[in-house]
């Protein structure tokens, strides 16, 4: 089972992505379809993602799905 700590460390994850090619939430959004509310409610830790969504991200941020999911 997934808990808000594990939520909330991806969300950081896909954040420091999402800054490294140097999008805004707004612009992430808008290449996948979604409002900026979704993808700040996904960085805060409170949503638990699909895997479609997890894939979406994936493609929107231009990598694998194993780099997004890659949390060290």
């Amino acid at each position: 089972m997934v808990n808000r700590e594990q939520l909330i460390v991806l969300g950081k994850h896909i954040k420091a992505l999402r800054e490294a090619k140097k999008l805004t939430q707004k612009e992430l959004a808008h290449s996948l379809g979604k409002d900026q509310q979704s993808i700040q409610r996904l960085e805060s830790g409170n949503v638990n993602p699909s895997y479609v969504y997890l894939l979406s991200i994936a493609k929107g941020l231009d990598i694998s799905l194993a780099e997004l999911i890659d949390i060290k």
